[in-house]
């Protein structure tokens, strides 16, 4: 089955119209900051047409702004904390909108991977401890020629 290719302009606009609205009411400033700064690397994604850099910035940007919405929801969620006049309507609004926000990322997550593999990015974890730690115990020949020369 293939994979549908999906737009970075079109994950970067979705995802900063949800934050504009989600910021309506009821989240603290640092929620704003978060998500905006990673969409401002998402821009640079799109101008840079070739930077696996750009894309891997955007990509973990994406995953740390998952964490940290799922603290700032779970400490800032209540009606409580904005005036009464502005209604409990737009407070429920503003509180789906940053929800579904949250729950689109990781679908973007996924999208912005493989566009990070389209230009070339390869990103292998490798813990081989045994050969990590020969590698230190061994010498090696100008290792042996320094130290075997008398002075």
């Amino acid at each position: 089955m293939e994979i549908p290719a999906i737009n970075l302009k079109a994950i970067v606009l979705v995802h900063w119209l949800l934050t504009v609205w989600g910021c309506m009411v009821w989240l603290p400033k640092s929620f704003p900051w978060g998500n905006f700064s990673v969409l401002a690397v998402g821009v640079w994604a799109i101008a840079q047409r070739d930077s696996v850099d750009a894309v891997l910035m955007f990509l973990i940007g994406m995953v740390m702004t998952i964490l940290t919405d799922i603290i700032h929801f779970s400490l800032f969620y209540g009606p409580s904390n904005f005036a009464p006049e502005m209604g409990h309507d737009v407070f429920r609004f503003s509180a789906g909108m940053a929800i579904l926000n949250l729950l689109l990322k990781p679908v973007s997550c996924f999208f912005v991977y493989q566009m990070y593999r389209e230009r070339g990015g390869e990103y292998n974890f490798n813990f081989d401890l045994e050969t990590s730690v020969d590698s230190r115990c061994t010498t090696d020949s100008a290792d042996s020629a320094f130290f075997g020369r008398r002075y």
